[in-house]
């Protein structure tokens, strides 16, 4: 009763003394109709886990060690049990990673969760999952670092540590979701996407995305992508490390089926049987094969849409949480009639095919990030554009104004 007097108190104190000078509408929001809830990012992200391994029809394991801003995935999930999720908080990160890379060699979606300090401990693992060429995903909701960093502020500093933080060559397809409802997409797309290729998945949110929330359009269960599941039962001419033609993924063999039995670890395979191998010309094969399956993820990644005209004199490129920043930005400066457009990667690892293409339409490219420039270094060395990165490292999003002057530099 107490807080409700003082909640009506002071609601009743702001209106009656007049003190505001500055007023506010909030417009009614240009939505679709349909069902909506309230959701954050780290809500979608545990129920689009959840949702996957529904549409896979295998159980979800997720394997965890409490931090910052993560935490609250293994929260969401482990109130989940009645749809056959299993949490475990480990000891630490590295317990975390190595059972859910058990449990992706069980047959279940194997799911860790972290931000970068436990990725920075979980990688040697990682490479374990890469060279065992298991569909492991690995959330990393980044924050500001490095070492503890800030804990409680957004970052998008860990794009380097997922594409290439691992020792040798040892690629991974890595996603990104833009914005809190766009987080339960992108779990799905992860699960679906490691599934297919049998390659590990980053999928990289941020504190900005995971404590944020907008209103989430609840989609038709009859709409939602379709996730196959392929497991290997005939042991006729079985071999582990045999490539499907299209994917090039191996064999999915679940432990335990009779006259599959062989062999898994971190040493390096001889293709197609898996036995140890260390001739240099089957390592480097196998180092080529790895990298080849990543990169034909392509074919699965979605073209990458233009907000606006398709050529230009300026295109604001972002990947992350910046999206809103950007969206809002452009859509300010269009409606002065500027030429200016943006688009925005989900993809970061392999890149969306058209990506070059769209890039060639424009002037300038410019690529906004919370970080000193990542993307746009990966954009300049893939692409040979001289892209204009826009840094903010301060633990705080991008603001509108912000990026309109940027922009405004280069009309």
């Amino acid at each position: 009763k107490a807080n409700e007097v003082a909640l009506k108190t002071g609601y009743n104190f702001a209106e009656t003394t007049e003190v505001f000078t500055t007023h506010y509408t909030v417009k009614k929001a240009v939505i679709a109709p349909g069902r909506y809830r309230k959701i954050t990012g780290n809500e979608a992200t545990a129920i689009g886990f959840v949702t996957a391994a529904q549409l896979a029809g295998r159980p979800l394991f997720y394997g965890s060690y409490p931090i910052t801003p993560a935490s609250d995935i293994l929260h969401e999930l482990a109130r989940h049990k009645n749809y056959g999720v299993k949490t475990f908080q480990a000891e630490d990160e590295i317990a975390a990673v190595c059972a859910a890379i058990g449990a992706s060699f069980a047959g279940h979606v194997g799911l860790t969760g972290t931000s970068g300090p436990g990725v920075a401990l979980k990688q040697e693992a990682i490479g374990l999952a890469v060279m065992t060429e298991l569909p492991l995903v690995i959330i990393n909701v980044q924050r500001g670092g490095p070492s503890t960093g800030l804990p409680t502020k957004t970052e998008q500093a860990d794009l380097f540590q997922a594409v290439w933080g691992r020792n040798g060559e040892c690629p991974a397809i890595v996603i990104a979701p833009a914005t809190p409802a766009d987080c339960f997409d992108l779990a799905i797309e992860a699960v679906r996407l490691a599934f297919k290729y049998m390659v590990p998945v980053f999928y990289l949110s941020d504190g900005y995305l995971a404590n944020g929330a907008e209103p989430w359009a609840v989609p038709e269960v009859d709409k939602l992508p379709k996730i196959e599941v392929k497991f290997v039962t005939d042991p006729a001419n079985f071999m582990p490390y045999a490539r499907d033609e299209v994917t090039l993924a191996r064999p999915w063999a679940l432990p335990g089926t009779p006259g599959l039995e062989h062999r898994i670890g971190g040493i390096e395979k001889q293709h197609i049987t898996g036995n140890v191998n260390y001739d240099p010309e089957n390592h480097h094969l196998m180092v080529k094969l790895r990298q080849e399956k990543v990169d034909r993820a392509a074919a699965d990644v979605p073209s990458l849409e233009i907000f606006g005209e398709r050529t230009g004199k300026v295109l604001v490129l972002g990947w992350g949480s910046t999206y809103g920043s950007i969206t809002s930005a452009v859509e300010r400066m269009q409606a002065e009639g500027k030429s200016v457009s943006s688009a925005h990667l989900r993809h970061l690892s392999p890149f969306p095919r058209n990506l070059g293409e769209v890039l060639a339409g424009f002037e300038t490219v410019i690529i906004p990030e919370m970080n000193l420039g990542q993307l746009c270094t990966m954009i300049r060395a893939k692409y040979l554009i001289d892209a204009v990165a826009f840094s903010k490292v301060k633990g705080r999003p991008f603001q509108i104004r912000e990026i309109v002057g940027k922009v405004e530099e280069y009309l």
